[in-house]
């Protein structure tokens, strides 16, 4: 159990001293907005098939191409990929 604990530990000292500016080694992976419906239209996709095939819910996927919404964390990483890569994506989904 301590050997969690100290992990745990040593992660949030990281993350309260990189959010002081006092972690200069720290690598911040930050992610361009993204044009959904682009991306979509891109890999020559419905709404629906672009939904399934990536694990968005059809809804969703509407906001984001209205502007409603935009993506955000994990789904923003995800479309950054698939816009790159998107074979490698599918590929990598396809298990």
């Amino acid at each position: 159990m301590s050997e969690i604990f100290n992990s745990i530990k040593q992660g949030l000292t990281e993350a309260t001293a990189h959010a002081r500016g006092e972690c200069p080694k720290a690598v911040v992976h930050e992610f361009t907005p993204v044009d959904v419906k682009n991306i979509r239209a891109k890999m020559g996709m419905s709404q629906n098939e672009f939904a399934a095939a990536f694990g968005i819910s059809v809804s969703t996927l509407r906001h984001w191409e209205r502007g409603d919404r935009v993506p955000q964390g994990p789904a923003l990483v995800l479309l950054n990929v698939v816009d790159k890569e998107p074979e490698a994506v599918l590929k990598a989904l396809a298990g």
